[in-house]
């Protein structure tokens, strides 16, 4: 239960962290959020708790190409936050991402990328 609770509460403080900084610089926040850090707590998390190697490599690779469909959002919300507000902006984002990620899923499939 100890190591459950380190791994939340070491998770949390990413989070925390990314979020603060952003309160004080933009463009330094947006880079930490950038940057893959969840993406690498959780592989490390894997690695730790002696997960199989493809479990972990699977997770990456995954990863790869669950980010893709996400980028359009990064490109509505500022577009759409100025107009329709945040709590709008925040579910029209999910919308985006939703319907880019099941187009992204159904080409992919055609190169042999089973990511449904």
């Amino acid at each position: 239960m100890a190591w459950i609770i380190t791994k939340y509460l070491i998770t949390a403080a990413v989070v925390v962290l990314i979020s603060e900084v952003a309160k004080r610089s933009d463009k330094l926040g947006g880079l930490i959020a950038a940057l893959p850090m969840v993406t690498f707590l959780a592989l490390i998390w894997l690695y730790v708790e002696k997960q199989p190697v493809e479990k972990i490599s699977n997770h990456a690779w995954y990863t790869f190409w669950y980010v893709v469909p996400t980028l359009p959002m990064f490109l509505a919300f500022p577009f759409l936050h100025e107009r329709i507000g945040f709590w709008p902006t925040l579910g029209a984002s999910a919308l985006i991402t939703i319907v880019c990620f099941v187009v992204f899923a159904y080409v992919m499939k055609h190169f042999g990328i089973e990511l449904l």
